[in-house]
């Protein structure tokens, strides 16, 4: 018994002193890189170095992705030119440097700044982004930096990371010996798929990730074609000089207990035999479902139809928008004006996507799991006659295209059903000149939008139908014509850019 005890005191003061030593390497550790930043900020006051374009262009990239007016903040700020770089309403900078902090505050007084260590962090406020640049490498304890990160963040917060590709570990050191950029100490040199294990530990999701800049170098017309078109192509990527990130927080409230108004918007042309089915077979949803025709144009009495069922059903809440402009894009565009739902939803009145599904719709938004809902047709049997081979192929080279340019998974881009919260479309909507409005079916200008917003996008099979009244409203050549050449448009604002 005495020598239970005598190993239980043993055996606890080892503990205590692995403890002590454990703390006392960390603390080692965090002196010696604040005294080594502190140092690196007083030498950028004469003294810039190689890295001014590489900077430029980070800043270019974050740009792409952080509106104007954002709530934002960046761990590890430095001087705080990124996060002026931003325009945010509200932006805060945190750096374990004093030295850095203080001229930070000189030359950004529109900014705040905090001299605090991540690790370490107090802070009892939310941001819409939280940066960390090239920042991870540097921790000393990522896991705990993430969960830090946390506390900062509210259900539609971004993280946005990115770090140096270890690939690049010996031309960085030899650039820093000979004095051309700033010196940096014994990196973690973490990859991309250690990050996204970590962040998954901190209860984050990866939404994309993906690689920026083969030339860090200012030369004319030859790092415009690396940076912004070479490095986005396979196997160059593997070259790239940093890895970016974007990740949310994994949903922690299922919303789904709550109840929410639903759009329903059904873009109607040449459909009257369909009509009553879709009154008959629309389910209610959360606290209320209106339903939102638009009728385009049609050449047999779809109008009247709509105007005569809507009588008949007074419950439904429906409403009917005669369209003026053309095409399925322009209906969506108008019809969504008038909804009134917390989620708008998109069903073709050919019926070729059951009404029935639209549930499954309803809970994978209100989840969390997803952001914007997708519907996909390729991956139950269709119908006899429900999708002819050449429409096929065609949707699977879109769903490829997309696929690369959005960053997530997109297996089927031409499915007409798609859901999102009002206010996320509102956001797309307000933001659409930046894409235009050419988009004649409103996918493309939806996924678009989506993915500029960063939006989680998830996908919901559906078995797809036949239709069983009138014709198909697509053309096939002539839209996939001006399909391809919206793919070719959306490259050059969102891939190479």
């Amino acid at each position: 018994m005495k020598e239970e005890k005598i190993k239980n005191i043993f055996y606890s003061q080892a503990e205590g002193t692995c403890f002590q030593l454990y703390e006392s390497v960390e603390e080692e550790y965090r002196r010696t890189r604040i005294s080594h930043w502190d140092a690196v900020a007083r030498r950028l006051d004469n003294w810039t170095g190689w890295g001014s374009y590489y900077h430029r262009r980070l800043a270019e990239v974050y740009r792409l992705i952080i509106p104007p007016g954002s709530r934002v903040i960046e761990i590890g700020c430095g001087l705080g030119d990124l996060l002026s770089s931003l325009e945010p309403t509200d932006g805060l900078g945190v750096d374990f440097s004093a030295e850095m902090i203080q001229r930070a505050a000189r030359h950004h007084p529109q900014l705040r700044f905090i001299n605090a260590d991540i690790h370490k962090l107090d802070l009892e406020e939310k941001f819409d982004f939280i940066i960390l640049s090239d920042l991870v490498n540097d921790l000393w304890d990522v896991q705990t930096t993430f969960v830090q990160l946390k506390k900062l963040s509210h259900q539609r917060t971004r993280i946005i990371i990115n770090a140096y590709s270890k690939l690049w570990a010996l031309p960085l050191s030899i650039v820093q010996k000979l004095g051309l950029s700033k010196p940096t100490l014994y990196q973690n040199w973490l990859t991309v798929n250690d990050i996204i294990n970590l962040l998954n530990l901190a209860n984050f999701e990866v939404i994309r990730n993906w690689q920026e800049i083969l030339c860090p170098l200012p030369l004319p017309i030859l790092e415009l074609f690396f940076n912004r078109f070479l490095v986005k192509i396979w196997p160059f990527t593997y070259f790239a000089l940093t890895n970016f990130i974007v990740a949310r927080p994994m949903p922690s409230i299922d919303m789904r207990k709550k109840d929410f108004s639903v759009s329903v918007l059904i873009p109607a042309r040449n459909e009257a035999g369909n009509i009553a089915q879709i009154f008959e077979r629309i389910p209610k949803m959360g606290r209320g479902t209106e339903l939102i025709f638009v009728e385009g144009h049609s050449k047999d009495d779809t109008y009247n139809v709509i105007k005569q069922t809507c009588a008949k059903f007074p419950e439904k809440h429906c409403k009917l928008i005669k369209q003026t402009g053309i095409g399925k894009g322009d209906a969506v565009r108008l019809g969504f004006t008038r909804a009134k739902g917390d989620i708008l939803m998109i069903l073709d009145a050919d019926l070729t996507v059951a009404p029935e599904d639209l549930p499954r719709f309803y809970d994978a938004l209100c989840s969390g799991k997803g952001e914007f809902v997708n519907g996909v047709r390729l991956i139950y049997p269709m119908a006899d006659e429900a999708m002819h081979f050449i429409n096929l192929f065609g949707n699977k080279f879109f769903s490829l295209s997309f696929t690369w340019l959005l960053g997530q998974h997109i297996k089927d881009t031409l499915c007409g059903t798609k859901v999102l919260w009002r206010k996320d479309y509102e956001k797309i909507a307000a933001r659409r000149s930046y894409f235009g409005d050419f988009d004649p079916f409103s996918d493309f200008d939806l996924l678009f939008g989506a993915a500029k917003l960063n939006l989680k996008i998830i996908e919901v099979p559906i078995r797809y139908r036949a239709r069983t009244y009138g014709k198909t409203n697509i053309q096939r050549w002539k839209h996939g014509w001006l399909l391809l050449k919206m793919v070719v448009f959306g490259a050059g604002k969102i891939k190479f850019v």
